[in-house]
């Protein structure tokens, strides 16, 4: 069975085209990727009507690269997929629209798949695929969330963030030190040069008893610090940022190791755009190591948004038996929608 994946729920087009090979692991067979983020610079952040306009241009020339690269035609693909939510409305409805228009063209069924529900099965993408059941950090965009993976649409949320997510914290720490758009990976390469220990921000909720997240006060002490060193940021903006990531990581780590203690579980998945950050993956690493717990990630080149995760989702789903294709190619798109609900769906 072959699988037209479409990602086009914020910043990225993604076009994927994956098999699903009988009982085994849906392999990828292309996939190919905008990003918009050069044209979203100047701006300082997403502009959602640009980033609108560009899927249009971008998602055919995409799906053709695709299916030259992997030899397919058009009328071989079996399901078309795309990203229903959540995400940014107008930016949902390029995908959405484009999916359901071949769907009808060929005749053959649509699928719309939960994004987040993309990251969190990305990791059966790579050389090092989990098995269930495994707890999952999901760190992408505005998600920070801890979930209880038994199977395929069987979640259960174990905590997520009350308010800035670790991706915004990463972001809105780099902008108040002016390290542009995207800021988040800007931080981690700087941090790089810098020490860790430098400044003590702090690790909010660390101690809360529960597996919550909540990144707002550390972007305020991130304010505070930066306010404080006046004309001395630019030569302690290195510290700065290795002492920003430093608290996000840690809290991360507490609450992903609190997560398998409490559970009973021995495997974590750590997925989304943050899951590529070095010193995140080396300290999970570690922490897991010294209890002979196993940590997954998905490829870096899968970490940030893609049509990859998008098919190996549908094809996932609909090999577990709890999604089918739709033919009747009405379609709506969900800006909103709590990767719990899938639970309440299967």
């Amino acid at each position: 069975m072959l699988i037209l994946g479409i990602e086009s729920s914020c910043d990225e087009t993604g076009v994927a085209l994956v098999e699903a090979m009988g009982s085994g692991l849906p392999v990828l067979r292309a996939d190919a990727l905008h990003s918009q983020i050069e044209m979203h610079q100047a701006y300082g952040g997403v502009v959602p009507e640009l980033a609108s306009r560009d899927h249009i241009r971008r998602v055919l020339p995409l799906t053709e690269d695709v299916l030259a690269r992997s030899g397919t035609r058009l009328d071989q693909l079996d399901v078309i997929a795309y990203t229903r939510g959540p995400g940014l409305a107008g930016a949902l409805l390029v995908g959405a629209g484009v999916a359901c228009a071949l769907g009808a063209a060929l005749g053959k069924p649509v699928l719309g798949v939960h994004h987040l529900e993309g990251h969190l099965l990305s990791p059966f993408l790579g050389g090092d695929p989990p098995q269930f059941p495994f707890v999952a950090l999901l760190v992408s965009g505005g998600h920070t969330q801890l979930m209880r993976v038994d199977g395929v649409g069987r979640y259960q949320l174990l905590g997520e963030t009350i308010d800035d997510a670790a991706g915004e914290a990463f972001d809105k720490s780099a902008k108040l030190m002016g390290l542009g758009y995207p800021g988040g990976p800007a931080l981690a390469r700087l941090a790089e040069q810098g020490d860790p220990k430098a400044f003590k921000l702090p690790r909010p909720l660390m101690h809360s008893g529960d597996l919550d997240f909540s990144f707002a006060g550390l972007k305020t002490a991130v304010l505070t610090q930066a306010k404080k060193l006046g004309a001395e940021l630019e030569s302690r903006k290195a510290d700065l940022a290795a002492s920003t990531q430093a608290a996000i990581v840690e809290v991360l780590v507490h609450k992903s190791l609190g997560a398998l203690d409490r559970s009973g579980l021995q495997r974590l998945v750590v997925a989304g755009g943050v899951g590529a950050n070095k010193a995140l993956r080396a300290a999970l690493e570690a922490g897991c190591a010294r209890r002979n717990w196993r940590v997954h990630y998905p490829e870096l080149h899968l970490c940030t948004d893609n049509g990859a995760m998008i098919a190996m989702a549908a094809a996932m789903r609909l090999a577990a038996g709890v999604q089918t294709g739709d033919r009747s190619y009405a379609f709506d798109v969900k800006p909103r929608w709590p990767l719990a609900e899938l639970s309440r769906l299967t």
